[in-house]
């Protein structure tokens, strides 16, 4: 098993006022070389959206891109005539594939959104541009492992383009999972959302990461009552 561990304090930081905004990988003004990319996993977003304010329009293409809200909810609109809410407990998947333009607001204008918002090179180019959301049941990842979204729907999950699978988990403190990894060769990009877990001797605490590969499982194991995710990905 290889690691690298992304401790919460080394993150890019820019705070716009209207948007506070932590980059797991470099992103817009935020350079590190060392934090370019892990595997097909291009942006890590923790962005929080101060009320009524948000994304105007703006391009992406080829690039399959996931939004799982953490509070509030987020409204958005594409050139296309899509529109639409999502909120907490409600995962979002854009594969912007050929082309698409589009805005992302806080639908609130009196509360804060708070998000994560994921980037992923996609396994097929130019793809026809489709968005799909979906609500889950938070009571389904009480120490077990949620499958949002994969490569199919086998799981009650979102699809995208790519072979990768995004897990969730609320561990209780004392307790132990096992993650076993779906594709041989992926590693996995492990975001401690809240509390603090131990994994391979590592304790990371909220929103440390630690990037894995050359391995077929991990434990996770809970120091404090912990809520994770798990992002598996393709290492080439």
């Amino acid at each position: 098993m290889k690691t690298v561990f992304h401790p919460a304090s080394e993150r890019g930081h820019a705070d716009h006022g209207w948007l506070n905004a932590h980059h797991s990988f470099s992103f817009a003004g935020w350079y590190d070389e060392k934090k370019v990319h892990f595997g097909m996993l291009r942006v890590l977003n923790d962005d929080r959206i101060a009320p009524g304010m948000g994304f105007g329009m703006h391009p992406h293409d080829n690039m399959e891109i996931v939004t799982i809200p953490l509070e509030g909810s987020l409204e958005h609109s594409d050139n296309a005539g899509g529109h639409g809410v999502i909120q907490k407990n409600e995962v979002q998947v854009m594969s912007a594939g050929s082309g698409i333009m589009h805005s992302e607001f806080n639908h609130s204008k009196t509360e804060h959104c708070s998000l994560f918002q994921v980037w992923i090179f996609p396994k097929l180019k130019n793809v026809q541009p489709r968005y799909d959301q979906k609500m889950f049941d938070p009571k389904e990842r009480n120490n077990k492992f949620q499958v949002l979204v994969s490569p199919d729907e086998t799981e009650g999950a979102l699809w995208l383009h790519q072979d990768t699978v995004f897990s969730m988990a609320r561990i209780d403190k004392g307790k132990e999972l096992e993650y076993n990894l779906k594709f041989k060769g992926n590693g996995v990009y492990l975001m401690v959302v809240d509390g603090a877990v131990m994994v391979d001797g590592k304790e990371l605490s909220k929103r440390d990461a630690l990037g894995i590969w050359e391995t077929d499982t991990i434990a996770i194991s809970a120091k404090e009552n912990a809520e994770v995710l798990l992002i598996e990905v393709p290492m080439n």
